[in-house]
């Protein structure tokens, strides 16, 4: 007769093998951000025809971003409580009500409200499937499972948008559509009993003045690219209503640039992983810098446009993966998830501050100041790093780690899938068999300079000396 099974112990519960076994968690995910990227289309087009300015809009649309930056202390204390299913259903649940809120109290208090509602709930969701994620990856396929993250995120974000085109925005209906659609990532998250719901706990926090002392160009990319990241998810749909697209171009105005961030993120890594990494990164803010040039001067309704949208996802969405490989590649592998959660903050701070600063200026001035706005946070890290490529020394060219196609919007648990034993073992060298000793070198060069860094006193850096800071 088979061995009985406690049901509690976490390690006797059953877990499913491969990529494979993760279907129910990538299921709920897909239906999640597809009623995600539907509900943020709607409230921006409807925004316009109930009345609100763009500032007030601006405010409704930035609560998502508030909503996410203060939900992952609280989120990960109701999962210690009650566990992951009971924590998922609660804000599923939630998600799915503030979204019909939105069709009965058409006011802004209240749309401002639920958006921060809806944002922490999703900060929520995220993290109990990431962490799920974590639990049933395995270093072989750890980064094909973050790969499928991001595809699933990007790809269900697109569908939800387009999706307003199925009825008329002004009605309760698209509300009703999207809340179906969170609720329904309730039944395969929920009915796959077979994955077992590992111990959820938040990285210690990397303070930023260290970062700022040891790789900056981190900082400021993460933040600038946050930002631009907001005005995109935030105002796109604020910004065809406004110059008058129909809704059937305003969908595809929304969706391409999810193409672009999903057909570029491989090409731009595979770069990366050739070049210098802070060389790739200043290229493709220059681009995304002059895409967003390109979209002031063509006609809002040329098809033009929908090729400088998918530009701007192509360079955008790219950017903050490179921004996070770059600074994984400064940080000492113990500090590596302490590190990538602050990045996660940083960029959710872009993220809301770029609405709040956008929408007025497209209120006061022009709806161009979507681009204009966007194009000056480009400009702001092709600037910097134009500074550190004339004054700072690189990184070293061994200490250069692989590209990580890593999702704008995920929480700081899913950087966990980054932290591979052969994503560490390539820190050090690009071929560990013949080059062991050059690699001791590189870490105790690397391990000293740190060391300096944290006491300038004793270092070259009081002469403003050397490397990437």
């Amino acid at each position: 007769m088979a061995p009985s099974v406690d049901p509690h112990d976490p390690d006797a519960r059953p877990k499913s093998q491969g990529v494979s076994g993760m279907w129910p968690l990538f299921l709920g995910l897909a239906l999640l951000m597809i009623g995600n990227g539907l509900n943020g289309a709607v409230i921006g087009v409807r925004s316009s025809s109930e009345g609100f300015t763009l500032v007030v809009t601006g405010v409704i649309m930035a609560g998502y971003f508030a909503g996410f930056l203060l939900a992952p202390t609280l989120v990960v204390r109701m999962i210690s409580s009650v566990g992951h299913i009971r924590v998922f259903a609660g804000l599923a649940s939630t998600a799915s009500t503030a979204v019909l809120i939105h069709s009965i109290s058409v006011t802004a208090p209240t749309w401002v409200l639920m958006r921060f509602i809806f944002g922490f709930c999703f900060a929520g969701l995220y993290i109990v499937i990431e962490s799920w994620l974590n639990e049933l990856s395995t270093p072989q396929n750890r980064g094909r499972t973050l790969a499928i993250y991001m595809i699933v995120s990007m790809t269900g974000l697109g569908i939800g948008q387009a999706l307003i085109t199925v009825a008329d925005p002004n009605t309760f209906r698209l509300f009703v559509l999207s809340s179906v659609l969170v609720s329904m990532a309730l039944v395969p998250v929920t009915l796959a009993g077979n994955i077992s719901a590992p111990e959820v706990r938040l990285p210690e926090k990397a303070p930023i003045r260290e970062l700022l002392r040891i790789v900056p160009t981190g900082v400021v990319g993460a933040f600038m690219s946050g930002a631009a990241t907001g005005v995109v998810f935030a105002l796109s749909a604020v910004y065809a209503t406004s110059v008058g697209l129909s809704i059937d171009r305003t969908a595809l105005f929304l969706l391409v640039p999810m193409i672009g961030g999903v057909v570029m993120q491989w090409p731009v890594g595979k770069l990366s992983d050739r070049l210098r990494r802070r060389t790739v990164i200043f290229a493709v803010a220059v681009v995304a810098s002059a895409v967003c040039a390109a979209g002031i001067v063509v006609p809002s309704d040329s098809a033009l446009m929908l090729l400088v949208m998918f530009g701007v996802g192509g360079a955008l969405f790219p950017l903050y993966s490179l921004v996070v490989s770059y600074t994984l590649d400064w940080t000492a592998v113990e500090k590596t998830v302490g590190t990538s959660g602050t990045l996660v903050r940083l960029n959710g701070a872009g993220a809301l501050v770029g609405p709040l600063v956008t929408a007025p200026l497209m209120s006061w001035l022009s709806p161009t100041m979507f681009f204009w706005t966007m194009g000056a946070f480009f400009s702001v890290i092709v600037a910097f790093i134009s500074y550190r490529l004339l004054f700072s020394d690189p990184l070293p060219e061994e200490r250069e780690s692989p590209y990580v196609p890593f999702p704008a919007r995920a929480t700081s648990v899913a950087f966990r899938l980054v932290t591979t034993p052969a994503r560490v073992s390539k820190r050090v060298g690009k071929n560990i068999v013949g080059r062991r000793h050059e690699h001791r070198t590189a870490d105790d060069r690397f391990e000293r300079r740190t060391a300096e860094l944290r006491h300038p006193s004793n270092s070259e850096m009081a002469n403003g000396t050397d490397e990437e800071e």
